[in-house]
């Protein structure tokens, strides 16, 4: 009894301490064009970021990350796939992929590997979406656009931020401000998408904080290195590597009040 009395005044001190609206913190980070330079297979991943796998581990407060597209090379093979599983293997913390046009040039590998390329999972109340542009032309359709709505009708009244992932900069659009950002490639783009009139004002009508991350950025010259644009409730972020110059992952910190800042980490010279 006496245990019970104790034990029940320790968890009332503890709910008690906690300020309302407060949650526990934690860190992620997302890397896209993880494969580095075109026209280079390296084994695994691009040797810059490889070299950062450890640092990324010594953080204990990342407890994932999100590898946004381009994971492997053009025309990649079972063998390319493993090796991009043995340098993320000591990691320690589940990593997430979201797959890149590259990654899809032998669809039928990586989903006999990893599974479905669009799904969702929970992480300390925020809600984290993988999307797969891939499958119709940079729109995202059919079934999943119905798994999309169907996540966030289900989800809503029960996560704080929602975090959507995908390789493509969908955003990119022709007349508007967007069109400045220089993705690495347009390659599979159907004339027409339906980003900015179906996707993007589901997002907008959410009652919460949506952040976007694109991958397909930083391989060459000619492509734009990071990109960053916060509106009303919805923020766009791409990241990316490969050129050598400029190359770059981030680590996104989510804060007690489930705010969110980050650092944006160089990884060339």
């Amino acid at each position: 009894m006496l245990y019970y009395i104790l034990l029940g005044s320790f968890l009332l001190l503890h709910l008690s301490s906690c300020k309302e609206g407060e949650h526990e913190a934690y860190s992620f980070f997302i890397a896209g064009h993880t494969y580095g330079k075109p026209g280079v297979n390296n084994v695994g991943v691009h040797p810059p970021f490889k070299a950062q796998l450890d640092s990324i581990k010594q953080q204990k407060k990342i407890e994932l990350g999100v590898l946004t597209g381009d994971i492997v090379s053009p025309g990649p093979s079972l063998q390319d796939w493993i090796e991009v599983d043995a340098d993320l293997a000591d990691m320690g913390i589940p990593i997430y992929f979201a797959v890149g046009n590259h990654d899809m040039e032998n669809r039928q590998v990586y989903e006999d590997r990893y599974g479905k390329t669009y799904y969702h999972f929970v992480h300390k109340s925020d809600l984290f979406i993988v999307l797969d542009p891939n499958l119709d032309g940079w729109n995202i359709t059919g079934d999943q656009l119905n798994f999309l709505k169907k996540v966030l009708k289900e989800n809503e009244e029960k996560i704080h931020n929602v975090f959507v992932f995908f390789h493509q900069v969908l955003w990119v659009k022709k007349g508007t401000k967007y069109y400045d950002v220089g993705p690495n490639s347009l390659a599979g783009r159907a004339k027409e998408i339906n980003f900015w009139s179906e996707i993007e004002p589901i997002f907008h009508e959410l009652p919460k904080p949506v952040f976007m991350f694109a991958g397909d950025v930083g391989a060459g010259s000619w492509a734009t290195d990071f990109y960053y644009d916060q509106y009303d409730n919805i923020t766009f972020m791409a990241s990316g590597m490969g050129d050598g110059k400029g190359d770059n992952y981030v680590v996104l910190h989510v804060a007690k009040d489930k705010s969110l800042t980050y650092d944006k980490i160089v990884i060339d010279e």
